[in-house]
C-alpha cells in the first residue's frame, strides 16, 4: 500500500509539471513526427508502385518467352513428325526393295533346286 502511495504522489507531481506550454510542444512534435511517417510513407507507396510497374515488364516478358518457346516446341513437334513420316516412307521402300531381292533370291534357289533335281533325274535315266 505504501508503493502505490508513492507512485501517486510521482504521478500527481509529474502531472503538475505539464504544463499547457509543454503539452503543446508535445503536440507540435507528435504531429510533426506524424507528418514524417506521412512522408515516409507516400516514398515507400511510391516505391511500390515502382516495384508494382517492374513486375510488370517481367510478367511481359515472361509472356513473351512462354511465347517464343511454345513456338519453338510446336516447331519441333512438327519437324519430328515430318520426319517421322519421311523415315516410315523410306523405311518402306528400302523394305519393299528387300522383299525384291528375296523373292528372287527364293526363285533363283527354286530353279537351282528343280535344275539340281532334274539333273539328277537325267543321270538317273
Amino acid at each position: 500500500m505504501a508503493q502505490l502511495f508513492v507512485y501517486g504522489a510521482i504521478m500527481e507531481a509529474v502531472r503538475d509539471a505539464w504544463t499547457d506550454e509543454r503539452l503543446d510542444d508535445l503536440n507540435q512534435r507528435v504531429d510533426t513526427g506524424f507528418t514524417q511517417v506521412d512522408s515516409r510513407f507516400a516514398q515507400v507507396d511510391a516505391r511500390f508502385a515502382q516495384v508494382d510497374a517492374r513486375f510488370a515488364q517481367v510478367d511481359a516478358r515472361f509472356d513473351k518467352l512462354e511465347e517464343r518457346l511454345e513456338n519453338r516446341f510446336d516447331r519441333v513437334a512438327r519437324d519430328m513428325r515430318d520426319l517421322r513420316v519421311e523415315l516410315r516412307s523410306e523405311m518402306d521402300d528400302r523394305f519393299g526393295r528387300l522383299e525384291g531381292r528375296f523373292d528372287w533370291l527364293q526363285r533363283m534357289m527354286l530353279a537351282a533346286y528343280l535344275t539340281a533335281v532334274l539333273g539328277f533325274i537325267a543321270t538317273r535315266i
